[in-house]
């Protein structure tokens, strides 16, 4: 049998200089197409680009590299407003050797995106609309600046191949659809007894409505919120993404409804295989969880619990067991006696009897962990 070959940190380094180049130039999936040309397995390198841009995305940039030929420090889109046309998730910022560019979470190869170059097309547009929305200060209205406004105009950013290949969502302009007395409330009602009737009154109740636009209504919001678990694949992360928003604008990133809808979407990308995407939904559901219920709480020991499954899918193997171990040791001390207990321990066991098989399968994908996880 012949022994894995080893890799020096220049041929790594190397290859994953190769991959930017691919994805800048605009080349269709630069990860097969370098490790065919470098003769290299293609899990592998997905697994080095992976790390490479969790170590990029936690370095500090170098002075000035991020600065336009203005002078002025160029302003991000608002978080969550710029998505993939491809893959529909939303885009984020990253440094890279060729600067700071959005890009997309794996497996989705579309190419990056020159950031500022966004910025400036999405502020030329928040200028041409809206310019008195931007303060003046001491600076120009520069086109820059207004980007960080746009959240305040747009409600979603739709990229392509492209800096200036956007889609841009504005608020609906039309008044809702009047939604019947006690709808919403029947449909609430009917969700565990009857789904396919739940799923029908609700689907009424969203009639008409963008799920890529932000409800301004509670009753819309909170209907995409119940019928996002009643839906499977894409159809569910899409009413769950659009109820998140949603309450999200309406009654604030901590309210207890929008912890719920973040719980809601996590579990919607996780049924579908989006394990990256949900693992972040979960450990900032939990961070919120940990500030505002406590650290020891039952909900934020329960979206711990099912963080370290979703470190498991993602190949994390000790580090999820450790992580549950932790969290089961924390569960036993704070409510002591409560069944939740049990499962999480039927769970842990389960993790530990796969210990052997999963040992010899391949490294799964590179994820920055939390403190509190390494130190579990």
């Amino acid at each position: 049998m012949a022994l894995p070959r080893t890799y020096t940190s220049d041929v790594i380094a190397d290859a994953v200089r190769q991959v930017e180049a691919a994805r800048a130039a605009g080349r269709r999936g630069p990860i097969s197409a370098v490790a065919r040309e470098l003769h290299l397995d293609r899990r592998l390198l997905q697994t080095w680009v992976t790390k490479a841009r969790t170590h990029a995305t936690a370095a500090a940039p170098p002075p000035n590299a991020s600065s336009t030929h203005t002078g002025v420090d160029p302003v991000l889109l608002p978080d969550g407003l710029l998505h993939c046309r491809f893959c529909q998730h939303p885009m984020t910022a990253v440094f890279t050797w060729a600067g700071l560019v959005y890009d997309c979470p794996p497996p989705c190869r579309r190419p990056v995106l020159n950031a500022t170059a966004v910025a400036s097309a999405v502020g030329v547009v928040v200028l041409r609309h809206a310019a008195h929305l931007v303060p003046a200060l001491t600076h120009p209205k520069a086109a820059g600046i207004a980007a960080g406004h746009a959240r305040r105009l747009i409600t979603r950013i739709t990229a392509g191949t492209h800096p200036s290949d956007l889609r841009i969502t504005w608020p609906s302009t039309r008044s809702p659809r009047p939604v019947p007395p006690g709808h919403l409330d029947l449909a609430r009602n009917l969700t565990g007894t009857d789904p396919q009737r739940a799923r029908t009154i609700l689907r009424n109740i969203l009639a008409g409505i963008d799920p890529t636009t932000t409800a301004t209504e509670v009753v819309h919001a909170e209907a995409a919120h119940l019928l996002a678990p009643l839906l499977h694949g894409e159809a569910a992360i899409r009413w769950a993404d659009y109820a998140h928003r949603s309450l999200a604008c309406l009654h604030g990133p901590t309210h207890p409804h929008t912890l719920t809808a973040a719980h809601t979407l996590a579990t919607a990308h996780r049924q579908v295989g989006h394990h990256q995407r949900a693992y972040h939904l979960l450990r900032e559901l939990a961070d919120h969880l940990a500030a505002t219920a406590g650290p020891d709480a039952h909900p934020t020991l329960a979206v711990r619990a099912t963080t370290a499954l979703v470190l498991h899918d993602l190949g994390h193997h000790d580090a999820a067991r450790a992580l549950l171990a932790d969290t089961i040791d924390r569960h036993r001390r704070a409510h002591p006696g409560h069944p939740t207990t049990a499962r999480m321990t039927a769970h842990l066991n389960r993790l530990r009897q796969r210990h052997t098989t999963d040992r010899d399968s391949s490294p799964g994908a590179a994820v920055n962990l939390p403190a509190s996880v390494a130190r579990a």
